[in-house]
C-alpha cells in the first residue's frame, strides 16, 4: 500500500516566522508555502524530500531529534553554523566535545535547537 508513495515528516514549532527565517536563513534551506494551507510551511530538502513545519499555539519541543542533516564533515559545518550564530548542545552522557561534538559511536554528531527548542541535528558516518 505505500510502497509506492512518499512520507512527509512533520514536526510543531511555537512562531512561524521564527522557523522560518531560522531554517531559510541559518540553515539555508529552501522553504515553500502552499496558499491554501495556512499556519504550516514545508522545509524542501531536495527533489524528493520535505518536512512540514506547523504552528502549534501550545507546542512543547520535542526532546529528541526532529531532524538529523548527513553531512561530509561535521567539524566544518559546526564550525560554519556556529559561525551563524547556532549554539550547539553539551551532553554529558553523549560525552560532547567543547564544540558540542559527539564522537564515541559509529557516527560523529551535533545537535542544536530551532527556535522553538526542537532538537536538530548534523551528523557524519565514520
Amino acid at each position: 500500500m505505500f510502497k509506492v508513495t512518499k512520507a512527509i515528516s512533520s514536526f510543531s514549532v511555537d512562531n512561524l516566522a521564527k522557523a522560518r527565517k531560522f531554517y531559510s536563513e541559518k540553515l539555508g534551506l529552501n522553504v515553500s508555502e502552499e496558499p491554501q494551507m495556512k499556519g504550516m510551511f514545508y522545509l524542501n530538502i531536495n527533489k524528493d524530500s520535505k518536512v512540514m513545519l506547523y504552528e502549534k499555539p501550545n507546542h512543547t519541543p520535542a526532546t529528541f531529534t526532529v531532524l538529523n542533516f548527513p553531512v561530509k564533515d561535521v567539524e566544518s559545518t559546526v564550525d560554519d553554523l556556529a559561525g551563524k550564530g547556532i549554539r550547539f548542545e553539551q551532553y554529558d552522557e553523549l560525552k560532547t566535545d567543547k564544540k558540542g561534538i559527539s564522537s564515541g559511536g559509529p557516527v560523529k554528531i551535533a545537535w542544536f535547537k530551532d527556535p522553538a527548542g526542537n532538537i536538530i541535528s548534523v551528523v557524519e558516518e565514520k
